[in-house]
């Protein structure tokens, strides 16, 4: 039996005698191992980012909106209002805290410089349910929430957009050209996991956002309502409570839909969650059938090999190679030319990987185990497909192999 470095050595010159063809035949591979890293090198990124989102979030946090859809089937809008979430706070057990929320965005003016932004009108408990500390003067209070106070709270990009090294406090901003006081300035908390500014907002009074800010018909309406609860085991028991408190504010009768939507923001984020990896999948499987295709081309193509060498496989039996000799050979071109793919696909992976990640704003995240898996594929790839034209060539006889022109 012929060595088996020999029969490397033979498999390689084979190789690089067609040089073109080789490297056209691998493509395939190289394309469907590249497709995998980097379908899920941006797939584990991005849910990398969702669970950063959640954590920033807090597991105990639940978001109450107005359901639109509810437009559909009564023909009328309920929206919710500053009273509900009053009474959420008084009623509903479990409850650390509740935020009323208007969001809209200004342009905001100070002196000769203007920077447009988001603007939230809510009560002093929005930082608490949101995790903001103030770092320097004051949060907004319960009296500037009863008089519709102008007074703002800043956060650290807008200070830095404005002032340009002033201190802001006791200064006046316009919004929407309705004068504000600066009151105090939030610690800053800088990116977002998603690549947000989560500096660049500004926090008014809940009552002073309604009069003088959106002016919406319905009287004390507002956007969303904020609820955090004592612990993470006290969610369910706030989120029953709330939907059984609004259905009975609202006059829902039984069987009738909600016209509005009670969301525990780790049960949204992790339904995002399984849309991305979904899609993951999804590129991961068709990255898979191109290396299926790929094969099928590593075959093809030693399938027309051994016919063009029937001759030298004549020789080569003539002088004492083995049938398992011939079907080494072939078999190592096979597995050769698809880990060469594998290698070359790899490194176009990883590129194509930090490519795709630029639209995500998700960094791809390259695990050692898809990299090995794809590695690994793909040489398998190269045994399971190279096998056939192997074994064909080793069944070749060697007296019609020499007469073969």
């Amino acid at each position: 039996m012929i060595s088996f470095v020999e029969i490397f050595r033979t498999a390689l010159v084979a190789l690089q005698r067609n040089k073109t063809r080789s490297m056209l035949t691998a493509l395939g591979i190289i394309i469907g191992v590249a497709a995998v890293i980097a379908a899920f090198a941006v797939g584990a990124g991005a849910n990398k980012s969702i669970d950063e989102q959640i954590a920033s979030f807090g597991s105990n946090f639940i978001i109450v909106y107005t359901d639109r859809s509810a437009l559909l089937t009564t023909g009328t809008t309920r929206y919710l209002t500053y009273e509900e979430a009053q009474a959420i706070e008084r009623e509903v057990s479990g409850v650390e805290a509740v935020a009323p929320v208007i969001n809209t965005s200004a342009q905001l003016v100070y002196g000769n410089s203007n920077w447009n932004s988001s603007v939230i009108g809510s009560t002093a408990e929005y930082t608490v349910v949101q995790d903001w500390t103030v770092a320097r003067g004051r949060n907004i209070n319960d009296s500037d929430i009863r008089q519709a106070a102008k007074v703002v709270v800043l956060g650290q990009t807008i200070v830095d957009k404005l002032f340009e090294g002033e201190d802001p406090i006791g200064k006046s901003v316009r919004i929407k050209k309705v004068p504000f006081t600066v009151v105090g300035v939030f610690e800053s908390k800088g990116q977002s996991a998603m690549g947000s500014d989560q500096d660049e907002f500004v926090l008014v009074p809940l009552t002073a956002a309604q009069r003088r800010l959106v002016r919406w018909n319905t009287p004390g309406r507002v956007g969303n309502i904020f609820i955090k609860g004592v612990s993470m085991n006290a969610l369910s028991y706030v989120q029953q409570g709330t939907e059984e408190l609004l259905r009975e504010l609202h006059k829902i009768k039984p069987g009738d839909p909600d016209d509005f939507a009670v969301r525990n923001i780790s049960q949204m984020l992790e339904a995002r969650r399984k849309t991305t990896t979904i899609m993951s999948m999804l590129l991961g499987s068709i990255a898979f059938i191109s290396l299926v295709v790929g094969g099928i081309g590593i075959m093809n193509i030693m399938l027309v090999s051994v016919t063009e060498r029937t001759r030298e496989i004549g020789i080569r039996m003539a002088v004492g190679a083995k049938a398992m000799d011939i079907r080494l050979q072939f078999l190592i071109e096979a597995v050769v030319l698809s880990m060469i793919g594998g290698i070359l696909g790899i490194l176009l992976g990883v590129a194509t990987g930090f490519a795709l990640a630029s639209f995500t704003s998700a960094p791809p995240i390259f695990t050692v185990s898809s990299i090995l898996l794809a590695f690994v594929f793909s040489a398998m790839v190269g045994v399971g497909f190279g096998y056939y034209p192997a074994w064909k060539a080793s069944l070749l006889n060697p007296i019609d192999a020499l007469k073969y022109e």
